[in-house]
C-alpha cells in the first residue's frame, strides 16, 4: 500500500528491491538477501539477527510479496532486508517507513 493509505484485510503488500538479489535464508551470496517486514517498529539494531515475532516478519523463503491480515487500527510499515543469517546489510537496505490504516 501507499503512505496514507486506508486498507480493508487481509491485504497484500508488495516487496520492491533494486541492485541486489533475492535469495533464501540460509544461503549466502554477495549482495542478495531475504525480505523482512517490521509492523509498528520504532527503532532495531542493525548489527544483529532480526527477531521472528509479529512485528517482525520474516520472509526467509525468498518471497517478495505477502498477504496481510491486520486487526483495524493505524500501523507502520517498513521493509528491511536481512543477509543469510537475518542481519541486516551493512549499510542497511531498509525502505521508507510507511503509515497504514486497517478498516
Amino acid at each position: 500500500p501507499a503512505d496514507g493509505a486506508t486498507v480493508t484485510g487481509p491485504f497484500t503488500v508488495k516487496f520492491g528491491l533494486s541492485g541486489m538479489g533475492v535469495a533464501p535464508a540460509g544461503v549466502a551470496r554477495e549482495n542478495t538477501g531475504h525480505h523482512h517486514l517490521l509492523i509498528n517498529v520504532d527503532e532495531f539494531d542493525t548489527t544483529k539477527p532480526l527477531p521472528a515475532s509479529d512485528q517482525y516478519r520474516h520472509f526467509g523463503g525468498g518471497q517478495t510479496e505477502t498477504e496481510l491480515t491486520l486487526e483495524p487500527g493505524t500501523y507502520t510499515l517498513q521493509l528491511v532486508l536481512g543477509n543469510h543469517l537475518h542481519i541486516p546489510h551493512y549499510p542497511p537496505v531498509i525502505s521508507d517507513k510507511i503509515s497504514i490504516t486497517v478498516k
